[in-house]
């Protein structure tokens, strides 16, 4: 059983930064895909980041924005994010899975962590 426990969360002014990192326990099979999503209230959920093995896809909100890159010991999956605007206010969740699923609503990562709230003021 794979557990994801994501921190780094926080409130931060517009134009700041804050780096989010999602760390796995238990059984955690280095070529996984691993993701950050988003869910601001009353609003889907949207893809932010993915990455696999070295390969990376952002949403175009965040792009130039934001970097997902992994630790060297591949159980923590970090999300810098600098640059940040109000329209970035949301819980985020890293989710994992043995393939990709895109950048979508999140439908078919089979593990989540329990979120971590980003709030940006103007």
């Amino acid at each position: 059983q794979v557990q994801l426990v994501e921190s780094g969360g926080g409130s931060v002014q517009a134009g700041g930064s804050l780096r989010l990192s999602c760390a796995a326990y238990g059984y955690f099979y280095t070529h996984y895909c691993v993701a950050w999503f988003r869910q601001a209230p009353g609003m889907e959920r949207e893809g932010v980041a993915l990455l696999i093995d070295h390969s990376t896809d952002y949403a175009d909100s965040v792009k130039g924005r934001f970097t997902i890159s992994q630790h060297d010991t591949k159980s923590i999956v970090y999300l810098q994010m600098n640059s940040l605007k109000p329209q970035d206010t949301a819980m985020y969740y890293c989710a994992a899975a043995p393939i990709c699923y895109g950048l979508g609503t999140g439908a078919g990562y089979h593990y989540w962590g329990q979120g971590t709230q980003v709030t940006v003021s103007s």
